[in-house]
């Protein structure tokens, strides 16, 4: 649709709602209505809206309901988040970290106990590692694709091989705007959700495989500086997983490329969903909690992040928070569906047993 006038807009509204009266000036048109329930016919209209080039929110003030509708200029891409070229660029950059990391773990790895070929190896930890974090951005994409809600294709983040994580997630940009509180809920759960399944079936391969040696030996590659005790923290999904195989009461248990990449999934699905900011959880506990105790919700998450000796995540999430707190959408006047916050629970269940929990708390 290209632009129209704002004499189309008032009848586009008229057709779709009661109007009980309207009012026009220089910047804006406003229409309160009569309709209660117009969560699906307000959806309808903000899309058919943005794309003649307006924006319109629905409001409540004094027990009324309005329609209030702007002209609307989509921003400019930048020139390198804006590019096609830019998000196949870091993919390949954070294969090739990936890779490296990988293959340096593998090495490592054999100089305890045989492993494999550090080249194949690193294909596997590859393609485990990125199977977690791209299902967790289709996710977010297919989620997106069944509101009918425009994104960009997925920005790999990347980390620091060997002596780090070699990628710190991937992230997508919304280039349409949010309708309500029901599409915003749904593309943010969706990506951990989805990625959440591909970390436990790692997990799950990972403990089946880990090798385990007796302490006696780990003690004297300990005083060699072979190995070196795991000291980030173990998710009560991966004690599970490795209790499930007999491994953590048969030995010390070696951290394999792939254990590595579960335990990287599930940190960064742990860190997605916490209630902060515009975390996929800060999405979510938007929508249930408002605007007001999300923010109290981020703070929390700081405190959590900050127990677990996560200061610079802490620190990162506590700036950009206070320069954007949270998404707001379009229609933040219609409830959130009961069903959601039913899932709501499970989310934060997941987030609990994602956790990577101080070493000496779990048995």
């Amino acid at each position: 649709m290209g632009e129209i006038t704002r004499e189309q807009v008032e009848e586009i509204v008229r057709s779709k709602f009661l109007v009980a009266d309207s009012q026009m000036n220089m910047f804006s048109q406003e229409f309160r209505i009569l309709d209660l329930n117009c969560t699906d016919k307000f959806a309808d209209l903000a899309r058919t809206l943005e794309g003649g080039r307006y924006v319109c929110r629905l409001l409540e003030r004094d027990g009324d309901r309005y329609i209030q509708i702007q002209k609307f200029t989509p921003p400019k891409p930048g020139r390198i988040l804006g590019s096609s070229m830019t998000p196949r660029i870091l993919f390949v950059v954070v294969c090739a970290f990936v890779m490296i990391d990988g293959y340096y773990r593998t090495v490592q790895t054999n100089q305890i106990t045989p492993l494999g070929d550090p080249i194949q190896m690193a294909v596997i930890y590859t393609i485990a590692l990125l199977g977690i974090l791209g299902v967790h951005e289709m996710g977010h994409l297919i989620a997106a694709k069944i509101h009918r809600l425009k994104t960009t294709w997925p920005f790999f983040i990347p980390g620091i091989p060997i002596i780090g994580i070699p990628t710190l997630g991937a992230f997508i940009q919304s280039s349409g705007l949010t309708i309500n509180r029901k599409i915003l809920f749904d593309v943010a759960v969706a990506g951990p959700l989805a990625g959440a399944v591909v970390a436990v079936i790692v997990v799950l391969i990972g403990a089946w495989t880990a090798p385990v040696i007796d302490e006696g030996a780990a003690s004297m590659l300990e005083s060699q500086g072979v190995l070196s005790e795991f000291q980030f923290g173990e998710s009560i999904l991966m004690h599970g997983s490795l209790e499930l195989f007999g491994k953590s009461s048969s030995g010390v248990v070696i951290l394999t490329p792939i254990l590595w990449a579960s335990w990287i999934g599930f940190l960064i699905t742990f860190l997605n969903l916490l209630p902060a900011w515009q975390l996929d959880g800060g999405h979510m506990a938007r929508t249930i909690l408002g605007s007001s105790a999300h923010r109290y919700a981020t703070y929390a998450s700081i405190g959590v992040l900050v127990l677990l000796n996560y200061w610079v995540m802490a620190i990162l999430i506590l700036a950009l928070s206070w320069r954007n707190p949270a998404a707001t959408p379009l229609d933040d006047v219609s409830p959130l569906p009961q069903n959601r916050k039913v899932i709501y629970l499970g989310v934060v269940v997941l987030a609990v047993v994602c956790a990577p929990i101080p070493a000496g708390i779990l048995p």
